[in-house]
Parts: structure tokens; C-alpha cells; sequence
């Protein structure tokens, strides 16, 4: 806190090296009073004096400076009627402890209270004449000794440093009931200092806890610039941080400073948070309320302090609309017994010097009833008094130093009063005193100088008839559990406005489920976008912060708040291309049944026997298989049916490319054999045809067996392809042995349809190589589109697209070998004989 004067301070040093000097060399230097004395206004002599600080009047005119003649006295006005009430608190322990029997006895306590009004230089000088007393005689030697035991006050946490570091030196103990900066309990720097109220650490941190609790996370903070209000901020900051709660601005101001008071009024005006706290004295608050009815800011929740919260200078008729509702915390209110007919009959009668005149040793400035006429109409008013909260610090402040001054007077019976009593032996007292009131509460210094915190939490509320209480809706106590410390009513609170609906303060509105927080760029940690969860990710719960993975055989469900069962894709019986695709098989092995059924009954005609019916049969029973097999790939994949599937198509379809090669070879050798001289089907007869079906055969079920040994098909559930859904399928484990199936059938295939190829210019009528050929072209042609159509196809499709190769591969080979023969044997049997076969009938003539 700033100094009111450029002049203060060098008076300030020079009077604490006068002092040093008195102190070290009292034996050679006389005591001589530097200018006129400053006396209290209220005092009274005794035995033990207690000195006192309060600001009874806020405003204080200076005198002009002209340095041609003497200054005058400073003059104050406009009375302080908290501070006023605490002097009377003051005045009133001090009587009880004089009339009490057992604590202090027969010891009297005097008292010697100053009015600061509210000024740094009227604080500084009335400090000065406590320390230094009123009069001196001519020839008193400087002995070193304050003339008091104890300084009660002051009111502000700022006054109150300078006040603690100005007596520091001299170790007199300094008692303070409303000081509560944090700064004040660092004993390194204050080692004399106490006070009978928590430090602002307990209150800022409970701010913080009450905005977290209420669930608003976006507020605003003006504090008074001061040692006060710059300190409690910062723990609030600091604690809010912590909570996760947002600032949207934070501003400053002192009592003397308009401009930066408009900067704050229109910086709330513009801001969208909807809650205000206020770490302000009453004097800042009261500024800041004046400006804000005069440009009609309201709507605003308010979150106070103690300074302010229960301050019924702000009750004006324009400031309920503006502080209406408003919550804060406060010191607790503890009734003292007979202080309120003290205040109205006993105060006037025995402490107030002006109507007493008659008793001895008042100067003529104490008994001047001019600077009490303001102090005189307070007389008989009374209805502040149950508001008076800090009367019982004060209280308590006076106890806890009878109380010291009882140990160190040794009383029991009675105190030595021959003992004498140093301001450092008190204040050592105090640190160890431990003593009860009458209202029941206990009292102790903790090792800052500070008492435990309790508040209580209160609300703005407006009665039927228009007035304004201070309704209790909570607590916070710091004694108890963590758990238990704080609690608040909140179905009791009536909020800004008269409001019974909790208002909202967020800087960005909940995220609901499904979504994440995102947060914008240069803006608090309570500013964000909501985005949606990407697919296969769900948040579950409000506001967000990452969206969780499924697990893999898990999806997200169109809202994003939660894992569902993946659809399971796979190529059923029960589905229409399912379905379809079982109708053909079926169809087809059906057919070559069929065929196979005409065959044996045409056994024994040349068309049948012309085309080797043993291979014949072999084909049309392979073919069958080939049809059948593709089952094998319809319905849920399992460790039997991806072994199955794979293994039947490679070895049923080697059979039948195998009889195919088999019946071209035949073809070629027959046809070498009506040659003159070739004797070919010698070396190519039915058992060597039965052979190399076999033996062709043995080498693709050789090559499956390792393949099932080595590395076999199994079931795969792929989640790569769709995020909503599993495709089951068969892997095929070994990429080698499948490639090496396909490989050999292609391989005999190819064979099959070169040599085919080949005996394309035999005889019209001998045409079994044609037929070979076209079916092979055919073969060929499926199998070499299939592989892109294999490769792009997805899920189900896969499959059906292998069961359609299958499938039409089996129809090309079925109908381009067998249906011409069909054909002839039911509908041109004329030409099924031997001599037609062998080309020798003449063709017909038109």
C-alpha cells in the first residue's frame, strides 16, 4: 500500500532512528517529544495498556502545506460505524476482564484507541504517538519501554503491514480482527504479528471450491490493489487453476483510482462470463457498485468476500438489483452477550469522554466535544449490532491478551504487580495461549500467528417487506475431514435477480456424449468445439476430453456413446446370393448326373465309346465334385470348412483338368494311330490313361498335404476392410501353397489347352479336340479374370466371386465336352454309329 504523503517516509525513518538511538543509549539521552502529541480518541489509564487502531472515520482533509507556518492538525469525517462498533468491543472486553475476579484480578487494563481514518498517514502518526506515549516530563531519562503491552488492529491487511513492520523492531505485538492477507503470515517477516481471523489462504481457496461446486467454469475477478486483495487473488487463481476452472479477465483497482475503475466497469460490460468474483474491501466494492446502477450492469452473480459480503453500507436503494443473490463467505456471527445495551447506555456513560468532563488528566483536545459531534448521534442506534461479525475477533484479540498477561503476572489469587512486563514477553504469551470465551468458542495461535477458519457462507436475499439479510445458506470450516469441510444449501440460495434457477456461466456449453472436447486456439482451457467421434470411437460421458477405442470386434453406435457387437459378414445359406449360388451348384451337379445316367445307358453306341467312356465317366464324376465343392464355401467359415474348401477345389479340379488332358492326349494318339505305320495307342492305353489321371492327381494332393502340414487355411475375422462390421473369411495361411495349387492347376490347364489346340485340324467329324479346345479357352478365361475380381471384391463378395469361377469354370468344361455328344444321342441318334464317326458317310445333298 502506498503512502498519502512524499513526506511520510523520511518522517517514518527518521523517527525509527531516533528511536534506535533512545533505545541503545537511554542512560545519556533525555525523552523530548518531536512536535505536538497526538492523543487517542477514547483512552483510560491503567495498570497494563492495550493500544488500539481502528479507522472510525473514513475520510480524512488535509491541512494546506505552505512551510510558512505550522501545519494544522488533520481533520476526519464520515463515520465508519463498523469500525466505531469495534472500538466499543474493544472498550467493553476490557471493562468485563476489569470486573472479572479470576483473570487478572487486581490487575486494572487501560486502553488507548487512535482513529487512522482510513489514512496511511494518520495510521503512521497515531502508531508513532502509541509507541511513544503523551507527555513527557522535563528531565524523564528515555528508558527504552513502550508505554503499551499490545496494539489491537488494524482494520485493512495493507495498514496492518506498515503497522507490524513500523513496531516490529520494538517487538510489541501487534492483534489484528480483520487483516487477513496470507502475506501476514510469513513469521520471518512478521514474528510479532497475530491475528484473531484466518488468513485469506483458507477463504481464496473456499472461493474456488464454492465456484467448482456451483459448476461454472467461467468467470471473471476483480480484487483491490492491495496487499489484501493482490495476494488473495492469487491463491484464488491458483486454486481455480487447479479446479479446471476458467478466467476470462482479471482486474484490479484502489479506492482513488476512477480511470482504472471505468476500464473494469467496461471490461464486465463486454465479457461473457456470468459470474463475478469480488476479492474487494467494502470501500472498492461500494466504488464499483456506484458505476455499475449507473450504467445498469446487472444480471451478474456475484461471489464475495468477508470484507464485503455482510457490509451494510452497500445496501442502497439501487443495490439489490445489481448484488442481489450474491454469495460469499463471512465470519462467523457469534453473539456477545450484553453488548448491545453497552453500546446504547454504558459506552455513552463511563468510556465517552465528552460527557464526563469532570474527571481529571483529559487535555483540552480530548475534552473538545467538537470532534465527537458526528460520533454523538450514534447514540441510541443500535440495529447494526447484531450484523457486528468482527466484534467477536475484537473480542477475542483483548482476551487473548488478558489472558497472556495473566501467566506472565503469575496470578492466581492475585498477579505480582511488581513484575515488569515487556511488549516481547506477550507476544511470546500469545504463542503458547489457549483459552476458552464466554460465547464457548476456543482460541489459539496456530504457527502463523492465525486462528483456524470458519465462515459461514451467505446470500443477498430481500424479505416481504423490501429489506435486505444476510441469510446463512452454508459453511466452510476448516477444522473438520477434508470431506466435510465445506457444505452449501444450494435449494436455499436465491440467486441474481431474485432467480430461483441456478444461473450459467460457461464459456462453452457441455459437450454431450458422443462428442470430444477440442479446444480453440488462444482461448482458456473452458473454451472449446464439440467434435463428433471419429467411427469406431464413443465417448460415454459429458464434457469429454478423448474419445475411447472400441475394442476391435466392437463398433460405435450412431450416437458415438457407446461399443455395439460388430455385424458379422459372411456368405450364407439363408441369403439370396447364397441361395442363387446353391441353386446352381445344384443345379449343375444335378446336370452331370444326369449326364452321367445317359452315358451308361448309351454305353455300348459309338459316340460314347469313340470318346474313351472310361475318362468320360472319370470327367463327368470330377465335374460333379467341382459343383459339390463350391458348397464347401457357403456358411460360416470353420478351422474344417477353410481346410475343406481349398483342398476339395484344388484336387477336384486337378482330377478334372487331368481326365481332360487325358482324353486330348487320347484324341492326338488316336488320330496318329489311323496313320500308315503309327502304332501310338500302344503306348497310351487305358491303363496308362487310369495312371497318369492319378498320378497327376497324387501331385496336388501331395502339394495340399503340405500345405495343410505347413501352414493350413484357417478362420480369420478381418476388421480392416469395414469399421462396422467383421468379415469372417478363411485365411489362407500359407500365400505359397495356395499360390502353388492354383499354380498347378493353371499349369495343366495351359497343357491341356496348347495340345488341345493342336489337333484342331483333324477331321470335322472326329471333333473332340475342338470341343476340348473351346472348353479349355473357356477354363482359362474364367480363372484369368477372376484373380482381379478376387482381389477388389469385398467381404462376402470374395467368396461369391470364387464360387462363381468354380462354377462357371465346371458349366464351360460340362457343356463344351459333353453337350454336343448329348445332343446327338437324344436328338440325332441317326448319326450315332460307327461309320458317321469315322467320316465315311457322304454328306447329304439339297
Amino acid at each position: 500500500m502506498k503512502l498519502n504523503s512524499i513526506f511520510g517516509m523520511p518522517v517514518f525513518l527518521y523517527t525509527i532512528l531516533l528511536f534506535h538511538q533512545f533505545h541503545t543509549k537511554a542512560e545519556t539521552y533525555l525523552c523530548n517529544m518531536i512536535g505536538d502529541p497526538k492523543y487517542p480518541l477514547l483512552f483510560k489509564d491503567g495498570a497494563i495498556t492495550i493500544g488500539a487502531l481502528f479507522p472510525i472515520r473514513s475520510i480524512e482533509t488535509l491541512p494546506s502545506f505552505v512551510f510558512t507556518k505550522k501545519p494544522q492538525p488533520l481533520s476526519c469525517s464520515s463515520v465508519n460505524l463498523r469500525d466505531f462498533r469495534r472500538a466499543q468491543t474493544m472498550i467493553f472486553a476490557i471493562e468485563e476482564i476489569n470486573r472479572s475476579e479470576s483473570l487478572l484480578p487486581n490487575i486494572s487494563i487501560g486502553y488507548r484507541i487512535y482513529d487512522t481514518c482510513g489514512s496511511r498517514l494518520s495510521s503512521m502518526s497515531a502508531t508513532m504517538a502509541l509507541m511513544n506515549g503523551q507527555e513527557f516530563a522535563a528531565e524523564d531519562t528515555c528508558n527504552g519501554q513502550s508505554p503499551i503491552h499490545a496494539i489491537i488492529g488494524e482494520t485493512e491487511s495493507s495498514a496492518t503491514v506498515i503497522l507490524s513492520r513500523t513496531t516490529g523492531p520494538f517487538k510489541i505485538p501487534v492483534i489484528s480482527h480483520s487483516a487477513t492477507c496470507e502475506c501476514l503470515s510469513n513469521r520471518k517477516n512478521y514474528p510479532y504479528f497475530f491475528r484473531t481471523i484466518a488468513s485469506d489462504y483458507h477463504q481464496s481457496r473456499a472461493l474456488a471450491y464454492i465456484v467448482k461446486h456451483l459448476g461454472w467454469s467461467w468467470v471473471g475477478t476483480v480484487n483491490t490493489d492491495n496487499d489484501y486483495g493482490n495476494n488473495g487473488m492469487a491463491i484464488f487463481l491458483s486454486t481455480a487453476k487447479e479446479e479446471g476452472i476458467c478466467v476470462e479477465y482479471s482486474l484490479k483497482f484502489y479506492r482513488t483510482e476512477s480511470d482504472k475503475l471505468q476500464k473494469v466497469v467496461e471490461t464486465i460490460k463486454k465479457s461473457t462470463s456470468k459470474v463475478i468474483v469480488a476479492f474487494l474491501t467494502s470501500y472498492e466494492m461500494y466504488n464499483l457498485l456506484e458505476l455499475l446502477s449507473i450504467q445498469n450492469i446487472t444480471g451478474l452473480q456475484m461471489i464475495g468476500v468477508e470484507a464485503w459480503i455482510t457490509a451494510k453500507r452497500l445496501i442502497t436503494p439501487n443495490s439489490f438489483h445489481i448484488l442481489g443473490g450474491s454469495l460469499g463467505f463471512a465470519v462467523r456471527q457469534i453473539y456477545i452477550e450484553g453488548f448491545e445495551d453497552y453500546v446504547t447506555k454504558v459506552f455513552w456513560e463511563t468510556a465517552f469522554p465528552c460527557l464526563h468532563t469532570e474527571q481529571k488528566n483529559y487535555s483540552q483536545y480530548a475534552i473538545n466535544c467538537n470532534i465527537y459531534q458526528d460520533l454523538l448521534v450514534l447514540k441510541s442506534f443500535s440495529d447494526d449490532v447484531p450484523e457486528q461479525r468482527y466484534a467477536s475477533n475484537v473480542y477475542n484479540s483483548v482476551y487473548a491478551v488478558a489472558h497472556s498477561l495473566h501467566s506472565l503476572l503469575k496470578c492466581k489469587d492475585g498477579c505480582e504487580k511488581d513484575l515488569l512486563i515487556q511488549p516481547q514477553q506477550v507476544a511470546e504469551a500469545l504463542k503458547k495461549v489457549h483459552f476458552t470465551v464466554k460465547m464457548g468458542n476456543s482460541v489459539w495461535f496456530d504457527s502463523s500467528g492465525g486462528v483456524i477458519a470458519q465462515y459461514e457462507v451467505i446470500n443477498w436475499q430481500q424479505d416481504s417487506d423490501g429489506s435486505v439479510q444476510f441469510k446463512p445458506v452454508g459453511y466452510y470450516d476448516a477444522s473438520l475431514p477434508p470431506d466435510q469441510r465445506f457444505l452449501l444449501n444450494a435449494e436455499n440460495i436465491i440467486w441474481v435477480g431474485g432467480q430461483l434457477e441456478k444461473p450459467r456461466s460457461v464459456c462453452s456449453e457441455s459437450c454431450p456424449p458422443g462428442t470430444r472436447k477440442a479446444t480453440q486456439k488462444g482461448r482458456p482451457v473452458c473454451c472449446y468445439d464439440c467434435i463428433p467421434c471419429a467411427e469406431g470411437e464413443i465417448s460415454n460421458e459429458t464434457d469429454s476430453n478423448d474419445c475411447k477405442q472400441c475394442p476391435d470386434e466392437y463398433r460405435s453406435n450412431a450416437e458415438k456413446n457407446k461399443c455395439v457387437l460388430k455385424d458379422v459378414e459372411f456368405l450364407s445359406f439363408t441369403e439370396v446370393m447364397g441361395i442363387v449360388l446353391l441353386l446352381f451348384s445344384l443345379f449343375g451337379a444335378g446336370l452331370t448326373v444326369l449326364m452321367v445316367i445317359l452315358f451308361y445307358s448309351k454305353k455300348d453306341t459309338p459316340i460314347v465309346k469313340a470318346n474313351n467312356s472310361e475318362l468320360s465317366f472319370l470327367l463327368l464324376f470330377s465335374l460333379s465334385l467341382c459343383f459339390l465343392c463350391s458348397l464347401t464355401f457357403i456358411g460360416q467359415p470353420t478351422e474344417w470348412s477353410c481346410m475343406l474348401r481349398h483342398t476339395a477345389f484344388g484336387i477336384t479340379f486337378v482330377l478334372c483338368i487331368s481326365c481332360v488332358l487325358g482324353k486330348t492326349i487320347v484324341v492326338l494318339m488316336a488320330f496318329k494311330s489311323t496313320l500308315p505305320g503309327g502304332n501310338v495307342m500302344k503306348w497310351f492305353g487305358p491303363a496308362q490313361q487310369r495312371l497318369s489321371v492319378l498320378s497327376l492327381t497324387l501331385i496336388q494332393v501331395l502339394i495340399c498335404v503340405l500345405w495343410l502340414t505347413i501352414s493350413p487355411p484357417f478362420p480369420y475375422k478381418n476388421m480392416k476392410y469395414y469399421h462396422e462390421k467383421i468379415i469372417l473369411e478363411c485365411s489362407l495361411g500359407s500365400t505359397t501353397g495356395f499360390s502353388a495349387v492354383l499354380g498347378y492347376i493353371g499349369l495343366l490347364a495351359f497343357l491341356c489347352f496348347i495340345l488341345a489346340f493342336l489337333a484342331r485340324t483333324l477331321p470335322d467329324n472326329f471333333n473332340e479336340a475342338k470341343f476340348i479346345t473351346f472348353s479349355m479357352f473357356i477354363f482359362c478365361a474364367v480363372w484369368i479374370t477372376f484373380i482381379p475380381a478376387y482381389v477388389s471384391s469385398p467381404g462376402k463378395f470374395t467368396v461369391a466371386v470364387e464360387i462363381f469361377a468354380i462354377l462357371s469354370s465346371s458349366f464351360g468344361l460340362l457343356f463344351c465336352i459333353f453337350s454336343p455328344k448329348c445332343y446327338i444321342m437324344l436328338f440325332k441318334p441317326e448319326q450315332n454309329t460307327k461309320k458317321h464317326m469315322m467320316g465315311k458317310v457322304p454328306p447329304n445333298s439339297y
